[in-house]
């Protein structure tokens, strides 16, 4: 399964209002997937994007890697080559609170990707920052182990599973 979804988040803000978050409309997509969904692993980055790499390379099939970047937009924390990682592992999707690169290739990569912006400058390569933290952007909290819903509408976060797959 690689989370492509038919679930709509419309669908799912009709149904329950009361109980999920809805993130501010910030992000571009980036990757060829455009609705997606998946449980919510997390990395917290600055400029650097060895943790990503690591939680790309470890983190479950189906599962979203959100990257809280802090907004950044002064350089790219995912590309292609690590696009093609999450797609060849079967994760569902990465949301990036900063910049991608690659964007050409990115479309074609069988993986939904959103970001802030795209940006040609690779990030550093240091280690430093957090994995599997709540992080908190776009006016929601990131919580590890809760759902994340994405498409061309925007992103739903729900601290339970919404359907039945």
């Amino acid at each position: 399964m690689n989370g492509a979804s038919g679930i709509k988040t419309t669908d799912i803000c009709d149904e329950f209002a009361g109980s999920v978050q809805v993130c501010e409309p910030m992000f571009t997509s980036f990757g060829a997937v455009k609705g997606f969904h998946g449980t919510i692993s997390t990395v917290r980055v600055h400029e650097d994007n060895v943790l990503v790499r690591d939680a790309l390379e470890e983190i479950t099939a189906g599962h979203v890697l959100v990257v809280d970047g802090g907004g950044s937009m002064r350089c790219a924390l995912v590309g292609d080559k690590l696009a093609d990682i999450a797609a060849s592992r079967g994760l569902a999707g990465i949301i990036v609170n900063g910049c991608v690169r690659d964007a050409r290739e990115l479309a074609g990569i069988e993986v939904g990707v959103l970001a802030l912006a795209s940006h040609p400058l690779r990030s550093r390569k240091e280690g430093g920052g957090g994995r599997d933290e709540t992080v908190e952007f776009g006016g929601v909290t990131w919580t590890p182990g809760h759902h994340v819903y994405a498409d061309e509408d925007g992103i739903v976060i729900a601290s339970q599973e919404l359907h039945n797959g």
